[in-house]
């Protein structure tokens, strides 16, 4: 497909996408003031730039980043081991405790690029833009030979990314649109042909920035990659070619509505609360404005002039002779009722976004059944949402990583295929949602127990620990190998 047949089906995805860009842009300037930039709403693109003169109540935007946060620690914790590679169900008893040991060294291979690279910060952009929009797209690259990790990962902002969803309801197509320097072209395609009139314009403003599109397509079991040079002062031009076995881009969403390309978030869903509030507190400032300075009227006697009154301590005010002068203006009942409206407003936020159940524990003394109740209870919440997430996040993330660490040779040539290698999630809400199937197993191993000999000679206590230990993710050297008859 060439650079015109490519734009143009870039541009027809952008236009499928301009429904969303106000209900967007609307989450943004109320719950992540920061974020954005579709141009609506007042708030624009421009980095740094004041976003918050309009925003009166911080509730939504406080529990946005508690629940970004409570994401980030329970799917992907930095600096932990959140996944694990395990021998399949394809491979026997002795292939598994021989390859148990190399998968571990694989696994610790793999968390220790990730710990090196910029993964924590850039995951937990993504994740605030996944509570407040509903999408998220992470740019996963292979960092330059020599950088001190061999991962490298970008948080695409949601105005930049354009998606497309394949026959199989999953994200396969990205396109994006950003704006770069010809320096920036330069170093991060060295092998682009730029263009004569863009080299000319570039000599006379270095700053100037051009348009480039980028597309990641499906094409068959593999992904085609093209970069486009989308600028008025040349032709559309191809500036990289290239094919991925896994896509760089990996986009995901808090929930899909049927018939709907782009995910929803739970501030889509609370946003009535969160405008009602934000104008509750817009109207109480203005009430204790009048509060504090009043309201009064004066006589048009010829003396008193009210532009050039100021109502400070020791002000001598002039009037006429039998003229009433200022004088207070009554002000109607008082707006007390808004406590009420707010703080149940508040209340709801909270809930909508998972504070009051993801949150911290202010009690430190939880006993075993409370804490169990409490993993339960967030698996019951985010099981769904944890479910998407793996299936969109979590094993592209896992696979385009080993994909690149093969291509490297830093691990060895292993197919993570679910039949001779297995992925394994060791999240803390993974491991929250495998505690019901351990605790079963207990139980019945307890029930067996004191059954006296009959139970107990139908437990294979070797068996029964060996999969304890996978459930708990125990190390492999920890656990003793079958020995193998002669």
């Amino acid at each position: 497909m060439d650079a015109s047949a490519l734009l143009q089906r870039y541009g027809a995805a952008k236009a499928r996408r301009s429904v969303w860009e106000a209900h967007w842009q609307e989450c943004y300037d109320h719950a992540l003031p920061h974020g954005g930039g579709f141009g609506t709403g007042g708030s624009g693109g421009n980095p740094g730039s004041r976003k918050i003169d309009r925003l009166f109540d911080g509730t939504a935007a406080d529990a946005v980043e508690q629940l970004a946060a409570s994401l980030l620690a329970q799917l992907t914790p930095p600096w932990s081991r959140w996944f694990g590679l395990t021998p399949g169900p394809d491979l026997t008893e002795p292939e598994r405790d021989a390859a148990a040991p190399v998968l571990e060294m694989v696994a610790a291979t793999l968390q220790s690029h990730f710990d090196r690279s910029n993964f924590a910060v850039e995951m937990h952009q993504c994740y605030l833009d996944l509570v407040t929009a509903g999408t998220a797209c992470l740019l996963f690259e292979e960092a330059a030979p020599g950088d001190y990790s061999g991962f490298r990962f970008t948080a695409v902002p949601l105005c930049e990314a354009v998606l497309e969803e394949g026959a199989d309801g999953r994200l396969d197509g990205t396109f994006r649109r950003s704006e770069l320097t010809l320096a920036q072209l330069r170093l991060r395609f060295p092998d682009a042909a730029i263009p004569e009139p863009l080299e000319r314009s570039a000599a006379q403003d270095p700053q100037d920035r051009f348009a480039v599109v980028e597309a990641v397509l499906k094409d068959g079991p593999a992904y085609r990659y093209t970069v486009i040079l989308d600028s008025g002062l040349a032709e559309a031009a191809i500036l990289a070619e290239g094919r991925f076995a896994r896509s760089p881009f990996i986009n995901f969403r808090w929930l899909k509505a049927p018939g709907e390309t782009y995910g929803r978030s739970p501030v889509m869903k609370t946003l009535p609360d969160i405008k009602t509030a934000n104008k509750v507190v817009e109207l109480v400032l203005k009430n204790a404005s009048i509060a504090v300075t009043g309201i009064w009227q004066a006589d048009d006697d010829g003396v008193l002039n009210p532009g050039t009154i100021r109502l400070v301590p020791g002000t001598i005010i002039p009037k006429a002779v039998g003229s009433a002068g200022l004088t207070p203006l009554a002000t109607p009942g008082r707006f007390d009722v808004s406590q009420l409206v707010l703080d149940d407003l508040r209340r709801r936020i909270r809930h909508a976004l998972l504070v009051d159940r993801l949150g911290q524990v202010k009690d430190g003394r939880m006993t075993a059944t409370e804490v169990l109740e409490r993993a339960a209870e967030m698996s019951r919440l985010l099981g769904a949402t944890y479910g998407r997430l793996q299936s969109e996040l979590l094993t592209p993330l896992m696979m385009r990583a080993v994909a690149i660490l093969r291509r490297r040779g830093e691990i060895p040539d292993i197919a993570v295929d679910g039949r001779t290698v297995e992925l394994q999630y060791r999240s803390p809400l993974a491991q929250a949602q495998a505690q019901r199937d351990v605790q079963a197993t207990l139980h019945w191993l307890e029930v067996a127990a004191g059954l006296g000999k009959d139970g107990e000679a139908v437990v294979d206590q070797a068996a029964a620990a060996r999969w304890l230990a996978r459930s708990f993710g125990v190390p492999a050297e920890l656990v003793r190998a079958v020995a193998v008859p002669d």
